[in-house]
């Protein structure tokens, strides 16, 4: 690599980590569009509700019901902003259907909701008895003339049923991609195409920025970075917002594996597990129009505030 090329690479950093560090950038790329995403889908039921007395419920009905009234309150309280579902049927996609719709709508931001669940222990019970036949064994003679000899008896043995115990556990928490998948951000970040806004402070629009080139990697490393912060932000104001709910707010999580679609969308991307299917008082909850609407209140309302966060920081970095 020539001298004049390492030099250019340093400069890149530099520039950019001062306004990674100063609120990202005095300019940020205009907040357009909100991608909603229902998990599951079609074949794919998720999640469903096993314990004794279930509602039965599926996960990709309770996550379909809640995008829903999720797009509705975002359109009312955001008319000026795009909002794409990924899905408004019972179909499958897969994770890289749903990472190509939010890309493809060059989204700003990427919901994706789902319901989360557990391990579930199993119980028994006595529901009956029944007289069951032994043998007792015993010998006669010895030698050559020893003989078997099997006298039998009745006992009384129970009878169990077994069924599947309800998780404890309850509560809405949010997921971010783990750090140490940044590379993969960084894949989704290169695959862009077309006209890409470079937040440097400036007007400057890049047409057909190659991010192959060293230059080019060095800037792609920045955004997913940023994504990953910018992330971290929208799922503390949803976590805020759901605790003032009144509901168990567990907190923000990176989970190490399971999450594709977080890591292939290039935009600042978060999970909600909205609660859990096999507790009985969340599954209850996921499926009322009451936890429903209340849950799609809380989203927007961390919504308003990260947009609010972001367009402050554009107008006070002048």
């Amino acid at each position: 690599m020539s001298n004049t090329r390492t030099a250019v690479i340093f400069i890149l950093f530099s520039f950019l980590t001062f306004f990674q560090i100063t609120s990202f950038a005095q300019t940020p790329r205009k907040f357009k569009t909100i991608v909603v995403d229902a998990g599951h889908g079609g074949t794919d039921n998720g999640a469903t509700g096993q314990y004794e007395n279930s509602l039965r419920s599926k996960e990709k009905d309770v996550t379909l019901a809640i995008s829903k009234k999720l797009v509705t309150e975002l359109k009312k309280q955001l008319p000026g902003i795009n909002i794409v579902p990924t899905r408004t049927s019972d179909i499958y996609q897969n994770p890289r259907e749903k990472a190509d719709i939010a890309n493809n709508a060059k989204g700003d931001l990427f919901l994706c909701i789902h319901a989360d669940s557990g391990p579930l222990k199993t119980g028994r019970r006595q529901i009956g008895s029944r007289t069951v036949t032994r043998y007792k064994i015993s010998y006669t003679g010895k030698g050559k003339r020893r003989k078997k000899k099997s006298t039998p008896y009745n006992v009384e043995e129970p009878v169990y049923e077994y069924f599947k115990l309800p998780l404890a556990r309850k509560g809405t928490s949010v997921w971010i991609f783990a750090a140490h998948k940044t590379s993969d951000k960084l894949k989704a970040i290169m695959k862009e195409e077309g006209e890409f806004e470079i937040e440097t402070g400036s007007d400057s629009t890049y047409n057909n920025f190659d991010f192959n080139t060293p230059e080019g990697r060095a800037l792609a490393q920045i955004y997913a970075q940023r994504y990953q912060l910018k992330s971290d932000r929208i799922a503390g104001f949803v976590n805020d917002e759901v605790e003032q709910t009144g509901r168990s707010a567990l907190g923000i999580n990176q989970r190490q594996t399971g999450i594709w679609v977080l890591q292939a969308t290039n935009m600042p991307a978060i999970l909600i597990e909205t609660g859990f299917i096999n507790n009985p008082e969340d599954e209850k909850y996921l499926n009322s129009d009451k936890g429903q609407q209340e849950l799609a209140e809380a989203i927007t309302k961390a919504v308003l505030r990260y947009k609010e966060q972001i367009d402050g920081a554009k107008t006070t970095s002048r």
